[in-house]
């Protein structure tokens, strides 16, 4: 592959999708292909994945959530992300292995080794070249997202241990 892929990973309201457009605006200056996309959500099938991830109402058991977000990647890096990289394209991608990790491995309490195992299975070995990991504070992140949005999706409706675990 000859393309660059960067991941930027963080927790909700760190200002993941700020930085995504400063970067792509500048790599575009430069004149680069850029291809912005992000997990889950950024193919066609991830859409209706990150519906039922993201907004679906009632449990979704731990374990089923995360090999939905696995599915996710599987299909994503296939048919998204490794077809950009293969042109030379720059993909900038909206969280990836480390945020499964995190919201799963952490946030729900399950094994990390295996869900990084599973993450890195269903992406074929693929590594970012680059992550950039973005902190803030749990407050201040809080009242982004409050001034930000009217509707919470499933996780950023989760309480204050869950987002304390996956900031760890």
């Amino acid at each position: 592959m000859t393309g660059v892929f960067i991941t930027l990973e963080g927790g909700d309201g760190v200002g993941k999708s700020t930085q995504s457009a400063l970067l792509r605006g500048w790599l575009e200056e430069e004149g680069h292909e850029v291809v912005v996309t992000r997990e889950p959500g950024g193919s066609d099938l991830g859409v209706e994945i990150r519906e039922i991830v993201l907004h679906r109402r009632g449990h979704i058991a731990p374990r089923a959530e995360a090999l939905l977000y696995a599915a996710d990647r599987a299909h994503h890096v296939e048919t998204v992300v490794r077809p950009a990289l293969e042109r030379g394209a720059v993909v900038l991608q909206d969280r990836y292995l480390d945020s499964s990790v995190a919201y799963q491995g952490a946030g729900r309490v399950l094994d990390a080794a295996e869900i990084r195992d599973l993450s890195l299975w269903a992406a074929q070995g693929l590594l970012p070249d680059l992550t950039v990991l973005l902190d803030l504070d749990q407050a201040a992140a809080r009242v982004r997202l409050d001034a930000a949005r009217t509707r919470f999706d499933r996780l950023e409706a989760e309480r204050a241990d869950f987002h304390g675990r996956v900031r760890q």
